[in-house]
Formats: structure tokens, sequence, C-alpha cells
């Protein structure tokens, strides 16, 4: 049974700290304790006086919820795993595969820890994948397999409602489930952070749709983990390093030259991995082979960010986006330095590159694979680095090649508002991510300091 008669209130307890005083009201239900903290006394003597008047009435209370259930929400009558569902349906038509995948990996997680009972007649592993894999991917769910839907139909009969959102304790223990591995470590703070801001759209979704009274989340400061978007200064590479690896790459039997035109293409103009894939030899603006200037420009308007098939609208692994944090049809003009311009007409030539075609191709001429991308620079770092280089974050990620390259712009001078306007980034964005990268300039910021001048002699005492 989800109620019970036997309650006790007990007298309002005041707590004044340093900073505000808190009135908390505390009661007992079936011998279960529960506390409702109050910015004053007023509101807490007002909710102490319905909880009074309601076990008066001889009302029934919630041992989920310790509430009458006079004030229960509609939240008991709804399954939580229906109501998944439902919210999966409803971000699917206006999110990305990208974005899918994220939720339904949260999704997952937090089923996992509304569950009654752990699945024991069926392994762990098999439900977490029907419930990431089909249950929250709307396109998928009604081709799942027979094991499948014998699985989710156990989920949905084991979910708690969604009144278990209501109790404070369940929160924080669904929170911390989703914020921790398997292995039992925590997940990183930017995962954590990502999954609360999914949970937190779901919530809202549940208040909107008159599930939910209040959005249950913890608000305010130490709510959520705090993350960094500052890069690792460790993970740039220097000209010789960024040498090196390019010029293995390129010395690479398969595909090699090939690549080394990806990854220089990454080094020189700091396209993100997704936006480089996305380019045709007609976004390619180089000057004739014979003109004194060699700058040419590049045209980025699309990315296409690998996330899978099973997420995307049209089945294709690569997922078609217009540039981040732009309007789908806008684009961007990045300059195409001289070393570069010879490196991508040499790539063009050799390749026998026709203007519609995809200027990095993969094999029989589709989209670049991310496994061949990521497979190749780990190989580089593995021949050319040393033991303890390669242990360390230097140029760990393809995209440290993007993070090197706008470090360098802004080492070499270019003002950020330019840099970011290359980039793709807002110029607040720009500073507090490559802030600390910015180097080189010390000396001359010391001279503009003391030519200000110093504080004159004091005049000695009389």
């Amino acid at each position: 049974m989800d109620i019970a008669y036997d309650v006790r209130v007990w007298k309002i307890l005041t707590y004044k700290g340093k900073r505000k005083t808190t009135h908390t009201v505390r009661w007992a239900v079936g011998g279960k304790a529960y506390r409702q903290p109050h910015a004053t006394y007023a509101l807490a003597d007002a909710f102490r006086s319905e909880l009074v008047s309601a076990m008066r009435r001889g009302e029934a209370f919630s041992l989920t919820t310790g509430r009458p259930v006079s004030h229960r929400s509609g939240a008991s009558a709804v399954n939580w795993y229906d109501f998944a569902i439902q919210f999966c349906d409803a971000q699917w038509r206006r999110t990305s595969g990208n974005n899918r995948k994220t939720v339904a990996k949260v999704l997952m997680a937090t089923t996992i820890a509304l569950l009654r009972t752990s699945p024991n007649g069926f392994k762990a592993v098999d439900v977490r994948t029907a419930l990431r894999e089909w249950a929250f991917n709307t396109r998928r769910r009604q081709d799942a397999p027979s094991h499948v839907v014998t699985i989710l139909k156990w989920v949905e009969r084991n979910t708690l409602s969604m009144a278990a959102w209501e109790d404070p304790a369940k929160v924080d223990e669904i929170l911390h489930t989703v914020g921790t591995k398997l292995d039992g470590t925590a997940v990183a703070a930017s995962s954590a952070k990502r999954s609360r801001r999914v949970l937190n759209v779901a919530m809202e979704h549940a208040v909107k749709h008159s599930v939910l009274r209040s959005n249950p989340l913890p608000k305010g400061r130490g709510a959520a983990p705090k993350t960094s978007s500052a890069v690792d200064k460790r993970s740039l590479l220097n000209r010789s390093q960024a040498s090196r690896l390019l010029g293995w790459v390129r010395r690479r039997p398969r595909g090699g030259r090939k690549l080394h035109a990806f990854f220089a293409t990454m080094y020189y103009a700091g396209p993100r991995p997704e936006e480089a894939v996305a380019m045709s030899v007609l976004d390619v603006h180089l000057p004739d082979e014979g003109d004194e200037d060699q700058w040419g420009e590049l045209l980025l308007h699309t990315a296409r960010p690998e996330v899978g098939k099973q997420w995307t609208d049209t089945g294709e692994v690569h997922d078609e986006r217009g540039l981040k944090g732009r309007a789908s049809d806008d684009t961007r003009v990045v300059p195409c330095r001289p070393a570069l311009t010879k490196i991508l007409r040499e790539h063009i030539r050799a390749e026998e590159l026709k203007p519609g075609d995809r200027l990095f191709q993969g094999e029989g001429g589709g989209m670049l694979a991310g496994s061949v991308i990521r497979r190749a620079w780990r190989t580089a770092r593995l021949k050319v680095l040393s033991d303890e280089e390669f242990a360390s974050p230097l140029g760990k990620r393809v995209y440290d090649l993007r993070h090197t390259c706008l470090t360098n712009w802004l080492n070499d001078g270019v003002p950020p508002a330019q840099v970011a306007e290359w980039a793709g980034n807002s110029v607040p964005v720009l500073l507090a991510t490559y802030a600390r990268c910015i180097s080189g300039q010390l000396s001359d910021l010391k001279k503009r300091i003391e030519a200000g001048g110093d504080l004159p002699e004091a005049p000695a005492a009389g």
C-alpha cells in the first residue's frame, strides 16, 4: 500500500544561520520522517496547519511524498515509462540525431533508477540496450524484435509512477544513478550537466502537461556540477609536433594523402570535423597557380556529424545540419593560407575531383568515416610521439587541431572578433575557451603597463 493513516506532526523547527533563517515543518507518516523547509514562519505555519487539518479529518497520507492524498498531483496515475516514451516522441521531431541519442541515454539511465525490482529474468545489459536502442528511439520502436518487446513489457509493468519525482530523496537517488558509471565512478562533469539539462526539459514537459505541479529537480548553487569550457593548454600542438604528425599521415600507405589534406585543413583553417567532411570542391575558392597572392577562401555552410543511422531521419550514418549556433542557411567564410592552398590544390588534382564532388571522400566516394579519421590520427600519435607525449593530452583528439588553429590565430594578434567570426563562435565563448592558451604577448603587455608610470616619490617628512 502507498498510503498510511499513522501520522504525527511536530512543532516548527527554526534555524538561524549566518545568511538566512529557515523554518522547517517536520512530520512522520507510517514511521517515516519528512521535512519541508520554508523561508518564513508564516509559510511554515500555514503548511503545518494543512497537515494537521488533514490528519484530524482522518485523511490518508502518501508514503511516497508524505503529503495528504488530496495534495497529490496527477503523477500517481502516470507511469514513468509511458511518460518517458511520450516525452521522447515529442523531442524527436525537433532535435538533431546527436540530441536524440543523448536523450535516449539519459532516459535509459533514469528508467533503470525507477524500476521497482532488478531485472532478474534478463541480463542488465539487455535491458539497457532495449531501452536505449529501441524504446527511446521513435523511428525504430515499432520494429523491435520479439525478445526486446518482452523486456520492454516487463519494464513497463515494473516502473514506478511519476509520483516518485515528488519524493526529494528519490530525486536525489535518481540523479546519483544518472551521474554514475557502471563501475561506480562518477561521470564527467560535462556529461552530468548534459544529463541534468535533459531531465530538466523532461520535468518542464511534465509540468506543462499537468503531470507534476512543479519541477522537482534541485536548483540554486551546487545543484549542478561545475564545468569549464576552457581548453587544456597541454592538448595544443606546436609547429614541430604538428608537422611531424601530418608528415607521418601523408606517408601512410592507404589514403594517407587524402587524410593529410583533411588534417591540414583543420590545422590551418580550424573547421569542426563535421564541417570539414561536409565540404565540396565548390566550397574551396583557390587562386590561379601563377597568381602572386596565394591566399584563398573556404566556404562553410553545412555540418555532417556522425551519429548512427538509427538516429537520423534519412537512415544515413551522418546527420545533415546547419552550422552550429547559426541559422540553417547561414554560411561562414574562412581564409585559406598559401600553405593550405598548395595542399588542397594538389589534393584536388591527385584525386581528380570535379566541382560537385565531396572534398574529402571515403571508400567509394562516400562520406569520410569518423572511425577512419580517428584511427589514422591515433596511429600517427602512437608512431610519432614519445611514450610520455602519447599518454598525455597532447593532440589526443582530432578536435585539438581546431583548438591549435584558433589559439595560433589569437597568439598571432588576430583580433578576437575576427577569430570568432572565422571559427563560428561568439566572442565571449571564444575568450572563455582560449583565454588560458594565449601566450607570447606578455613582454609587450608589461611594457605597456610600465609606460603608464609609477607613483611619484613621496616628499620627505619635514
